[in-house]
This record gives structure tokens, C-alpha cells and sequence, in this order.
């Protein structure tokens, strides 16, 4: 967390590493995993020819056929090994594309239509087309809506969103429609119902009638709502600081956190190593830079997370959680940083406690405005080329309006519709190296909400060179899709 101005050339913000982890790049050939895969093979045994003490002054040369049946010999030996060699690794190379394409039916960012083995991209979902031989891809449409979680199903027929009448609406509907956008029912919150804005006409109401128990062959498009109301649903308890009031009231720079403050933030592990950081947002998904997990760092079991722990040397006593899957934006660049977000999936999900707690997905329908007051927290350098902290720290940042940092005097057009600004133009306080992948949080309606994750910047709170973060208002869709489809 930055916090002097110091104006170094361009960085991409990926986690810095401690001492000379990134000073020079592995040999060709070398294990970029040393402690996870061996690459020692037993030693040659070596050979010392015996040379006679005692040796006659006429020493018989070798007839040029022996010397010629030796050398076929050799040959064929040598042709063998690597025949053997070569079945050896073309074998290993089929069980391993065996084994992913049975695990990873749908490549890459593709949803599997139930068990029809079909596979569609996720911009085809709740898309008013059915791409899927049973429907599967517009029959389970729903989301939450703006800052009151209000529940709203899709229809396919009129291509709009509507809101659910609260009327014969029960909590085991609540569940099911939770289970749809990719939560584990035992996280569930809450349904209730809250008052219909005047700007809805129409709903999504209960058939009672219905005698299939499917809810959404239940429910039917209505005019007329009897309460009045509509569902407004949490399927996990969100968003919830136990330090939140010391928070709002204090907003000053640089400050080291404290347990239970930001409750979301982990840190991310290669080889006991901080590399970035990350945000919970259920017990078993993390979200964090799409950059973190580039190249040889694709590997999810070459990573350790850690929840609930302020000091990075402490971590060291931990095992920590091991990832089982990692999910990059199909569309990320690595060059601009456009659509900078990945999922991490955990083996065995975490324990929620007061220091280990998720954070708000923002809703669609939700704005942020440029001034408004967001946090960003992480362990990252305190100037640009720095070491990782070992404490925790956080520090106030507001939100630039993007017309603003696109200007030829901040970044020239270089941040993009997935990206937003936030920071100060005067420069001062930013985040930095380290601090990538890890959230920029804001507080409405007494809930904090994921506003970014850290992506990029140059320098390290430079003047005119605020910090640019993964816009997670666009993609939130991206995120519940993949948890339904990897559930």
C-alpha cells in the first residue's frame, strides 16, 4: 500500500515477490515448481574402463569388423532407449488429454447444457434464445437486482426481466432460486418481501394451481401482486465488518487493519510466498486478477490461500487452503488488462467466523458515483520496486470518474468500459505492487460491496497516475454463471 510519491516507469501490479523470486527467469528446461515437482533423476552410474597393469609390447589391434558389429550394437541400443523414451511420453501425453477432456467436457469459459454433454459460451445464457436441447439455458434465469437483493426471473417469451410477487412465496423457493445462481444452500441468508416501486407494471407471480413443483413452471407473468410487495433475496450473509463503524469514522491513509475489518481480504501463496491478493465471495469462490494467474501461475495446485490471518508470517504456520480450480476471463488481454478478473475455486470450502466473511457481489442495477468513498487493503509495497508488508494494510481511495483518468494528462484513453478509477490525483496514496487482485470495497445501504479487484497502474501513487481496477459491476453475470456451471 503506497503511500509515497515516487513517479517509476509503467508496472503491471501483479504481486511483488520478497527478495530475487522474479530477478532472473528459470533456465530453459528448468522446474518452474521446485517444491512441488521433482525433477531429480537417478544419477548415471559411471563407468571407469580397467586398464591392465601388465601389457604386452605387441598389444593386437581391434579387427574393423568387431569394431563394426560393436558400433551396430551401440546403434541399436541407442535407437531403442529413445523408441522406449518416446512411447513412454506420448503415453503419458494421451492419459493426461484423456483425463481433461472427461473433467473439462466444456473447454475454457463454455457451460454444459445439464447432461447433454452440449456446450455454449456464457453470453448465450438468459439470452432470449434457447440454445440448449432441453432449454436448460433460459428455463433457470434469475438474479438479484440492485442494493435490496431484489429477486428477478427472465423471461424468454417478452426477453425481460421481472421481479417476483412476494405472494405464496416461501423460504424453500428462496433456496432453490439461490442454488440456481450458483450458492450452496447451506449458506442461505433470507427471502422476504419489500414494498413494489411505482415503476413496476408487471411480475413474476406463483401459479398455486400448478401442479408441477418445478418453480419456474410455476411461475407466470402477472399484472397484479395482492401484497404489494416483492421477494427481496440473500443467499449468503454478505458484506458484514465487525469493525465497520471504527472504519467509517476514521478515514485516513495507510493504516494497519485489524482482525475482523476486512474479513474478505485473503492472501494468495506460491512457494510460501505472497503474490497477490484476493476477495471472498462464498465459501468455496475467491475472486482476483486475471493477471495473477497468467502463465506458469494457471496452475491452481501451486497455490495456498489464506483467510482470517493479518501477518504474512504467520501464514507460515498454516497450510493454508489449497485451490482445485482456476477461472480466467475467456476475454482478458494481457496487454491492456481489459476484463482483469479470475475465479478461484477452493478444495474444501472455508469457516465462516467474524474474521473470515464474504463480500457483496454488487447487483445489477447498482452505479457507483465518481467522489464516493471506497477502501482498498493488502499487503503490497510501499513505494513502487518495495517489498511486501508483513501487516495487513488499508487506506481510503475515491472513485475518479473514468472521462477524467482516459484524459491525455492521466492515461490517455487507456482505461477501458471493464476498468475503474480510483485514488488521487495529487498522488500520495495508492496501491501497489502485491496489492494485485485484492479488493476495492465500498459501503451503501450499511453493506460493503466488491467494487474492483487491484489491476494496474504506473508508479506507485504518482501524480496523475491513480490506481485502475477491475470493474466488477460488469462482471458479476460472468461470475454467477461460471459458479452455477461449476458447482
Amino acid at each position: 500500500m503506497a503511500s509515497t510519491v515516487r513517479p517509476p516507469p509503467y508496472y503491471e501490479n501483479r504481486g511483488f515477490q520478497t527478495e530475487n523470486y522474479y530477478s532472473a527467469g528459470p533456465q530453459v528446461g528448468a522446474n518452474p515448481y521446485p517444491q512441488y515437482f521433482s525433477t531429480n533423476v537417478p544419477s548415471v552410474p559411471t563407468y571407469i574402463p580397467r586398464v591392465s597393469t601388465h601389457q604386452s609390447s605387441s598389444p593386437v589391434a581391434p579387427s574393423s569388423s568387431s569394431s563394426s558389429r560393436r558400433c551396430s550394437s551401440n546403434i541399436k541400443k541407442i535407437i531403442i532407449i529413445i523408441l522406449a523414451i518416446l512411447i513412454v511420453i506420448g503415453c503419458a501425453i494421451a492419459a493426461f488429454f484423456i483425463w481433461y477432456f472427461v473433467e473439462n467436457r466444456c473447454l475454457g469459459s463454455l457451460i454444459e447444457c445439464g447432461s447433454s454433454g452440449v456446450c455454449i459460451s456464457a453470453s448465450q445464457w438468459c439470452d432470449g434464445v434457447t440454445d440448449c436441447p432441453n432449454g436448460e439455458d433460459e428455463n433457470r434465469c434469475v438474479r438479484l437486482y440492485g442494493p435490496n437483493f431484489i429477486l428477478e426471473v427472465y423471461s424468454p417469451v417478452s426477453r425481460t426481466w421481472y421481479p417476483v410477487c412476494q405472494d405464496d412465496w416461501t423460504d424453500d423457493f428462496g433456496k432453490i432460486a439461490c442454488k440456481d445462481m450458483g450458492y450452496n444452500v447451506d449458506t442461505y441468508y433470507y427471502s422476504q418481501g419489500v414494498a413494489a416501486e411505482v415503476t413496476f407494471k408487471s411480475f413474476m407471480k406463483l401459479n398455486t394451481s400448478a401442479g408441477n413443483t418445478d418453480l419456474y413452471k410455476r411461475l407466470q407473468s402477472s399484472d397484479y401482486c395482492a401484497s404489494g410487495n416483492v421477494v427481496t433475496l440473500r443467499c449468503i450473509e454478505c458484506g458484514v465488518s465487525t469493525k465497520s463503524k471504527a472504519i467509517v469514522s476514521r478515514i485516513v491513509g495507510g493504516n494497519m487493519a485489524t482482525l475482523g475489518q476486512w474479513p474478505w481480504q485473503v492472501s494468495l501463496h506460491v512457494q510460501d510466498t505472497h503474490i497477490c491478493g484476493g476477495s471472498i465471495i462464498t465459501r468455496e469462490w475467491l475472486v482476483t486478477a486475471a493477471h495473477c494467474v497468467e502463465g506458469q501461475f494457471s496452475d491452481p495446485y501451486v497455490w495456498s490461500v489464506y483467510a482470517g490471518i493479518l501477518n504474512q508470517n504467520e501464514m507460515l504456520l498454516s497450510p493454508g487452503y489449497r485451490v482445485q480450480k482456476i477461472i480466467s476471463h475467456p476475454n482478458y488481454d494481457t496487454d491492456s488488462k481489459d476484463n482483469d478478473v479470475a475465479l478461484m475455486k477452493l478444495e474444501t470450502p472455508l469457516s465462516f467466523t467474524d474474521t473470515v466473511r464474504p463480500v457483496c457481489l454488487p447487483n445489477p442495477g447498482m452505479m457507483f458515483q465518481s467522489n464516493q468513498q471506497c477502501w482498498i487493503s493488502g499487503w503490497g509495497a510501499e513505494y513502487q520496486g518495495g517489498k511486501t508488508v508483513s501487516d495487513l494494510n488499508y487506506v481510503m481511495v475515491p472513485l475518479i470518474e473514468r472521462s477524467t483518468c482516459n484524459s491525455v494528462y492521466v492515461y490517455d484513453g487507456l482505461v477501458l468500459p471493464t476498468m475503474v478509477c480510483a485514488g488521487y490525483l495529487e498522488g500520495g496514496i495508492d496501491s501497489c505492487q502485491g496489492d494485485s487482485g485484492g479488493p476495492l470495497v465500498t459501503n451503501k445501504n450499511s453493506v460493503w460491496w466488491l467494487v474492483g479487484d487491484t489491476s494496474w497502474g504506473t508508479g506507485c501513487a504518482s501524480p496523475s497516475k491513480p490506481g485502475v481496477y477491475g470493474n466488477m459491476t460488469v462482471f458479476t453475470d460472468w461470475i454467477y454463471k461460471n459458479m452455477q456451471a461449476n458447482r
